[in-house]
């Protein structure tokens, strides 16, 4: 185990990786089978720089707010493009993912108030049969 501060790192196994992150080195292996990462390798051996680590970081906090693979993918791909570029797919995207959730919340609200008005309604049959 290093005493170095990943940060300051220049190289990472998949391993370091997978147990910083709390993820499993299946879940890394499938970020790479998909290209959003790419890894140098040295016979069987997967090398990681720190643009790797960047790039995960990325991808799972893109996961964390339910971001496809696909929308991550599309930004990670302008990730060396120009930067107008990807700051104007993250807003967009962001837009849609804030458009989703605040339906989703106010689906769940109207659920919410539905249910709380059937338990309302079945406890005052109760009142009066009872």
């Amino acid at each position: 185990m290093t005493s170095t501060p990943p940060e300051s790192q220049d190289l990472f196994a998949i391993a370091e990786l997978a147990r910083e992150f709390g993820i499993s080195t299946r879940a890394i292996r499938f970020y790479e089978s998909k290209g959003l990462l790419s890894p140098e390798r040295v016979g069987a051996t997967r090398i990681f720089r720190k643009r790797d680590r960047a790039r995960l970081i990325l991808i799972l906090r893109g996961k964390r707010l339910g971001f496809t693979l696909r929308d991550i993918s599309d930004y990670l791909s302008l990730y060396d493009a120009d930067r107008t570029q990807q700051v104007n797919l993250l807003a967009e995207k962001v837009d849609e993912r804030l458009a989703l959730l605040e339906r989703q919340r106010n689906d769940l609200e109207t659920t919410i108030r539905e249910l709380r008005e059937i338990k309302q309604l079945a406890q005052d049959r109760l009142q009066k049969a009872g």
